[in-house]
């Protein structure tokens, strides 16, 4: 009987928990959220939380709980553009050449395939 080694999920920023040590996730909200710092992740044997830098959502499908795996990783990247526009535009400084480079990688990661044309 092979023995199965637990699954490592990254948290963000090299910080990393044994899958089958979470048991709670708590998405962050209002100021507590920032860059850097979207989610409250409880690990077994640490008194305090983990704040990951990764959505409940990605985490989740890293752990196998969520069929959205193909979108979670563009999800956090709009989240994070999202915030970043966000944050720019209340200090008064908007990178457009950023913000454009950014919103292209996202809109190219969800851009259909072309169908291929029908000979006949």
């Amino acid at each position: 009987m092979a023995v199965s080694t637990p699954r490592m999920i990254f948290l963000g920023f090299g910080k990393w928990a044994r899958a089958d040590r979470i048991y709670a996730l708590e998405p962050l909200e209002g100021p507590d959220r920032g860059h850097g710092r979207r989610t409250r992740v409880w690990v077994e044997g640490l008194s305090e939380p983990i704040v990951a830098s990764r959505t409940e959502r990605t985490i989740l499908t890293e752990m196998g709980q969520d069929a959205a795996a193909a979108m979670s990783p563009l999800l956090d990247d709009a989240l994070d553009l999202a915030e970043r526009l966000a944050t720019a535009v209340e200090e008064g400084r908007v990178d457009l050449g950023d913000l454009g480079r950014r919103a292209r990688r996202v809109l190219e990661n969800t851009a259909r395939p072309t169908e291929p044309e029908h000979l006949f």
